[in-house]
């Protein structure tokens, strides 16, 4: 089965005062370069949905637009998979730096066994590091063209796999894993954290 890996960087960053969370700089590099890094290894290709192309050029990755702007997240799982070349998608945010490979490995390794296959922490799906399969689209367009933006509003339509919290934790502390940066205090914990991991 082959797996493209989407990283989702189309959101405003209106909490950041506007500037892209995803070039921000924590422990030395970008939010976005250490996203790559840790989904690489585990996927066949990697694309990225942006409206602002030209700010990643750099990172010489294909990219493509929202098919639905302003239809948040669920829009850019969309834009990403349908753009796939592989059978599903792993999808993840471009502002989680502390993504670990072993846990992306994880969750793609399980792709074949369900249309969405999801780590659960505690009561939360963690929608932004998940793989979805083609076989969700017809599912999500139907959510996108009613404007119904929550992302598990097709999960009872297809198979979905949970991955327990614990198993995630054999990686990494899963808060470190799924912790995303959308403000300037979480930006400074992000960067405290990275000096403390090394």
């Amino acid at each position: 089965m082959r797996i493209t890996g989407v990283i989702q960087a189309g959101g405003g960053s209106t909490r950041m005062g506007g500037q892209p969370k995803a070039l921000l700089d924590v422990g030395g590099r970008r939010i976005i370069e250490r996203v790559l890094d840790a989904v690489t290894p585990s996927v066949g290709e990697v694309l990225l949905v942006t409206n602002t192309p030209d700010l990643y050029a750099f990172l010489g990755l294909p990219m493509v637009a929202d098919v639905y702007p302003d239809h948040g997240s669920l829009g850019g799982i969309y834009s990403g998979l349908k753009a796939a070349t592989g059978d599903a998608a792993f999808t993840v945010a471009c502002d989680m730096p502390f993504l670990h490979p072993d846990v992306v490995r994880l969750v793609v390794s399980r792709a074949a066994t369900a249309d969405v296959v999801i780590p659960r922490v505690g009561d939360r799906l963690e929608t932004m590091h998940a793989v979805y399969a083609k076989s969700c689209l017809p599912h999500i367009e139907t959510l996108l063209a009613a404007r119904r933006l929550k992302i598990v509003g097709f999960f009872e339509r297809v198979r979905v796999a949970k991955i327990a919290e614990a198993e995630v934790a054999r990686h990494r502390d899963p808060a470190l894993v799924f912790m995303n940066v959308n403000t300037p205090e979480e930006l400074a914990r992000a960067r405290e954290l990275a000096r403390r991991l090394g």
